[in-house]
């Protein structure tokens, strides 16, 4: 199969997987109810954590992450050979499609989410010692602060700050240059698409997590914002 027609192939069936909103299917076959309606709006594991409580948040985070995880791991395997340049390429043009697949999935008018659990999928799968890396800054900035935002802000931050090191001496070589096109774009992605959290960190609105029903979590959207950007 023609180079043209393999990335395509790949970029539309990554984007389909990424575009699946699990939090909504989750939330309307446990509880009949449309997450949009409910907390902060957001169909993330966040806030299916704090409507529908911990075992379905982390339900909803493990599929995110798969679904960024499986396409990376299935798709370019029918085009290229295991650890060749072409194979690579395939494996990061099926990440970012995945993570731009949720941030903007079709299904629900492309307005979708920040991206962090399917990206994460994408890195472990990528490079394991960044995901690693993004994983601890991570769990060290919410065990201090339980900002989600700000968590996912660092760990995206660290993870590429991370991978220039890891892809030294030369992380812009030919080689190497898909890896660190993912490796900067996506963290970026992920910065854009929490702008408003931001917003609210820097004015002091924004509220830490905590387990709950839904009256405790209306704190995450402003009044007025909608709230299908917010995922």
């Amino acid at each position: 199969m023609t180079s043209p027609i393999a990335e395509l192939i790949t970029i539309v069936l990554a984007y389909l997987s990424g575009s699946l909103p699990f939090g909504l299917l989750i939330a309307r076959v446990v509880a009949g109810i449309d997450i949009r309606e409910k907390g902060s709006g957001n169909i993330g594991a966040t806030n299916v954590s704090r409507v529908l409580g911990a075992k379905w948040g982390i339900a909803t985070l493990l599929l995110d992450v798969l679904k960024g995880l499986l396409p990376v791991l299935l798709i370019p395997r029918y085009f290229a050979e295991s650890d060749t340049g072409w194979f690579i390429l395939l494996q990061v043009v099926a990440g970012i499609s995945t993570v731009v697949g949720h941030m903007f999935p079709v299904w629900l008018k492309f307005r979708g989410g920040k991206g962090v659990a399917t990206s994460l999928g994408v890195v472990v799968m990528l490079t394991p010692f960044g995901s690693l890396a993004a994983l601890s800054g991570f769990a060290l900035c919410m065990l201090a602060s339980r900002f989600v935002a700000l968590s996912s802000i660092v760990a995206a931050i660290i993870f590429a700050i991370g991978q220039m090191f890891i892809l030294q001496p030369n992380p812009f070589a030919v080689e190497k240059l898909p890896l660190s096109v993912f490796s900067l774009a996506v963290p970026a992605l992920i910065v854009i698409q929490h702008r408003s959290n931001i917003g609210r960190l820097m004015r002091g609105e924004e509220k830490k997590f905590q387990f709950g029903n839904s009256k405790d979590s209306s704190d995450d959207e402003p009044s007025g914002e909608d709230p299908l950007r917010r995922v």
